[in-house]
């Protein structure tokens, strides 16, 4: 009983884990090699990294981005991994 406990907690964990990471169909996702502390310079290293992968993107302003013609919302989560701060950019779509 503890063991099946358990293991339900970790599936638990590694869902809530992946949910928070923006591993979700739709959802684009960026590591970069160096972190962003102004905005402005966060969301033009945005552009120019989706530009690189061909996509088409425009800035609309308030986090917001149409890449490939699809309206997307930019989220940031910073999580420590390994002891050492991580910045993962997350770009959700929003529906219509």
């Amino acid at each position: 009983m503890e063991i099946m406990l358990a293991i339900l907690i970790g599936v638990g964990m590694f869902l809530l884990f992946n949910f928070l990471m923006g591993y979700r169909k739709g959802n684009i996702q960026i590591e970069f090699d160096e972190r962003y502390f102004k905005e402005s310079e966060y969301i033009e290293a945005i552009m120019t990294e989706l530009e690189k992968q061909g996509k088409e993107v425009h800035y609309q302003g308030n986090r917001h981005f149409v890449i490939d013609g699809e309206l997307y919302v930019f989220v940031e989560r910073n999580v420590s991994m390994g002891g050492l701060p991580m910045q993962r950019t997350i770009l959700k779509p929003i529906k219509k």
